[in-house]
């Protein structure tokens, strides 16, 4: 079986929590190595941001990411890629008849590419699978007051996928109703597919390794220690985390306490800097640790060196973050919503959060940091919660959702052309 698989917006080999890349980037990409150590030729097209890259870079046997040239490297936002769809539509047709290529179905991610994926399913007459990852609707619904709304052209664009996707995959039954809640779905082509994290990567480690971590990073040994991993936006809600430390050293000026904040800015309206005046605004500079993104190997480390990682997003289709510290021993306190109820067990491998008022979270911070017995042993039961979430298990999961398509959808009523396995 070959997929093509269609990331316009942002490459899997990005690196996480810098502009527009978070964690569809970590699914995109894991999800196609996983596939292809199952056997299944994966392509991904993305749109090429610098030309050292090449057209095509090799990531693993059978899974490749193909480069399509479509505007200028660089200085192009997020908001004016809709004015490249044909031109990478057109490097796509390019690539495949140079190559003499042929795929059995399509899986796009995220509305941009999902707009492609459609104009190649009908024009390949093979399935669409789309992943949307965030909706328009969802996400306004559930953004915070200095939210920028999303359009209601991009909704109008997701409802059209909704209608002519063969297939939608979502991350959680709780994703389906929120779906449903604000577009016209049809239930049928709904297919869950809970997403995965790297348990061989994200380990707890030897018991010397939160020392080894701190030290590395140059964090006292002895102060408790919040973290705070992903993209600068207020919809990820940094904010929220700064706001509730605040309140707690309100409260105990004493407190020892610090907190990592790791991540780049996203969005035009953001910054690093933003945040950094926030926390001085607040008084809470000195206890707080802005670092640059960096790759899940180095990731862990941050993991490691935290007593508790923090999640207040606005909203989440799952929460990969949250399974990440978990696997590495570490508890969340995650806002309670979207998929972050189902990948965090509230009371037992971390604490959920109703709203982001900065009394509740600080609330929730210090019942989390006061309390060692509880905390290390949510910590011990969130190491084996994260084992029953994989990859390859995620991967396995998408290669039924394909096997169903290729035997039961037959595009515009053409008949189909046998498939290799």
């Amino acid at each position: 079986m070959r997929v093509a698989m269609i990331s316009m917006h942002t490459s899997p080999l990005e690196q996480p929590g810098s502009g527009d890349a978070g964690g569809m980037n970590v699914y995109v990409l894991n999800i196609a190595r996983e596939l292809a150590k199952q056997g299944i030729e994966v392509d991904v097209f993305t749109r090429a941001t610098r030309p050292s890259q090449g057209e095509i870079v090799q990531v693993s046997e059978k899974f490749r990411v193909v480069n399509i040239v479509a505007g200028p490297f660089e200085g192009l936002s997020k908001d004016d890629l809709p004015t490249q769809l044909a031109a990478f539509a057109g490097g796509i047709v390019q690539f495949t008849r140079q190559n003499a290529l042929e795929y059995d179905l399509i899986h796009a991610h995220y509305w941009l590419s999902g707009q492609i994926g459609w104009l190649f399913r009908d024009l390949w007459n093979i399935p669409l699978i789309f992943t949307g990852h965030t909706w328009a609707a969802v996400k306004n619904a559930h953004s915070s007051a200095d939210d920028a709304q999303e359009s209601e052209a991009r909704r109008i664009c997701e409802q059209q996928l909704v209608d002519n996707a063969d297939v939608l995959v979502v991350n959680t039954v709780d994703e389906i109703d929120a779906l449903c809640m604000h577009y016209d779905v049809n239930h049928s082509k709904i297919e869950v597919v809970t997403p995965g994290a790297d348990t061989t990567l994200f380990t707890p480690g030897t018991n010397r390794n939160t020392e080894n971590a701190r030290r590395a990073l140059g964090v006292p040994l002895h102060t408790k220690v919040v973290a705070f991993i992903g993209r600068l936006q207020e919809f990820k809600g940094p904010q929220v985390l700064l706001r509730a430390v605040a309140e707690m050293l309100e409260r105990d000026p004493y407190r020892n306490i610090r907190v990592l904040i790791c991540g780049g800015a996203s969005g035009n309206a953001s910054s690093v800097e933003f945040y950094q005046a926030l926390a001085h605004k607040l008084g809470v500079s000195r206890r707080v640790r802005f670092l640059e993104p960096r790759p899940p190997e180095e990731l862990v480390s941050i993991y490691q060196a935290a007593d508790v990682v923090a999640v207040p997003s606005y909203n989440e289709s799952f929460g990969l973050v949250a399974i990440e510290a978990q696997a590495t021993g570490t508890p969340v306190v995650a806002a309670r919503v979207g998929g972050l109820p189902i990948a965090v067990a509230d009371g037992e491998t971390g604490m959920l959060v109703d709203g982001h008022e900065p009394t509740a979270w600080a609330d929730a911070l210090e019942q989390m940091l006061d309390d060692d017995d509880m905390r290390i042993s949510m910590g011990e039961r969130a190491v084996e919660r994260a084992r029953k979430f994989s990859w390859e298990a995620s991967a396995t999961e998408m290669l039924k959702v394909y096997n169903k398509a290729l035997t039961e959808i037959d595009p515009k009523g053409s008949p189909r052309r046998a498939q290799g396995a």
